[in-house]
């Protein structure tokens, strides 16, 4: 079957014949139908973050996917079944975290990532799963069945948020999302039926998709070379929520900044190694003397998940397609990993209900 591998040493995306696997005991043969592709998975091919199995040269990549049972092999998913795979695994038989169904919480070596770190992904015509690693998604979202992914990401992220506001009353109007790639673009899809007024951050000049789209959910676009994040409040107004979908190191402390009395933030890129000045009086000062916070988040679980599928099948079908800008087949797998200013999302297709 082909399969799109990330090989140690390699300069990208590679396709490769792989075996079909077996199910074992216990587990269900899953036709993949779509793969969608991000950030995490250039930083995967680019030898930035993690890597093949241990004892193997390469890596199947992909970890947004959806798919359709084809073999049950006695279990109580039914053949036909559409299916979205959660990522996190327990690296040998199981422990506390996911005995607990928080396998998002487990710390490092407690856990590995398919098509990220330690375990191959999605990223074929087939892939094997236990049931409890699969959810349920009605048939006519198998088309963006892949979102869902992405979209549990953001559900964990706001229950964190929410959490942290949870000792007292805590309606949040305004949020900002750092970033217009295309978590940015679904949590501010997501945002728009929960808060009054939404911004997003960006560094692009238009005509550009990705504000058109910012523009189009009723959003206002904040270009950061022009409003940097710390005058948001002087410039627009503070924000109760704010949403880190950057990576951008300086991001972190700044949100303080742009951040409202009892307002947080929620951190979810991961920079690399950038050593800088800050002010740590004025930061701690402003989160002692404003109730203000930040949380960090990475990963999600299977409540996130369903979650997940609830909303995506609560967004409008325009938001998906201007977000979804390609969808190639496995012929045109490289297609898949262009990053430039055209593409928001893209998606490999393997194959069809």
């Amino acid at each position: 079957m082909r399969s799109v591998v990330s090989t140690r040493g390699g300069t990208g995306p590679e396709l490769r014949e792989r075996p079909r696997p077996v199910p074992a005991g216990g587990e269900v043969l899953v036709r993949t139908l779509r793969v969608g592709v991000d950030g995490t998975d250039r930083e995967v091919v680019a030898g930035e973050h993690g890597g093949p199995p241990a004892g193997e040269d390469h890596l199947v990549l992909g970890h947004e996917a959806v798919g359709v049972v084809a073999d049950a092999n006695g279990t109580d998913l039914a053949e036909g079944t559409v299916v979205a795979p959660t990522v996190r695994r327990p690296p040998s038989g199981t422990n506390e975290y996911f005995e607990r169904g928080e396998p998002d919480m487990a710390p490092e070596g407690a856990y590995v990532e398919r098509g990220i770190v330690g375990a191959h992904g999605f990223m074929s015509e087939y892939f094997v799963s236990a049931p409890e690693f699969l959810v349920r998604l009605p048939r006519d979202l198998a088309e963006w069945g892949f979102l869902v992914e992405p979209i549990s990401i953001t559900e964990k992220a706001l229950e964190h948020a929410y959490a942290s506001r949870s000792a007292f009353a805590w309606e949040p109007e305004s949020a900002l999302v750092l970033g217009n790639g295309s978590l940015g673009l679904l949590t501010l899809a997501m945002l728009g039926e929960r808060v009054e007024r939404t911004y997003c951050l960006g560094r692009r000049d238009r005509p550009d998709p990705t504000i058109d789209l910012v523009e189009d959910l009723g959003a206002t676009y904040v270009d950061s070379r022009e409003t940097p994040v710390p005058e948001i409040p002087d410039v627009h107004e503070p924000m109760d929520l704010v949403y880190e979908a950057t990576g951008y190191a300086r991001h972190a402390t700044e949100t303080v900044a742009a951040l409202a009395p009892n307002g947080v933030g929620a951190l979810l890129g991961v920079p690399g190694d950038w050593t800088f000045e800050v002010d740590g009086g004025a930061l701690h000062r402003e989160l002692v003397l404003h109730n203000r916070a930040l949380v960090g988040s990475v990963n999600s679980n299977r409540d996130h998940f369903e979650a997940a599928v609830e909303t995506l099948a609560g967004l409008p079908e325009w938001v998906l397609e201007s977000l979804v800008t390609d969808v190639v087949g496995v012929e045109d797998y490289d297609r898949a990993f262009r990053d430039d200013d055209t593409v928001i999302k893209a998606a490999l297709e393997f194959d069809t209900l």
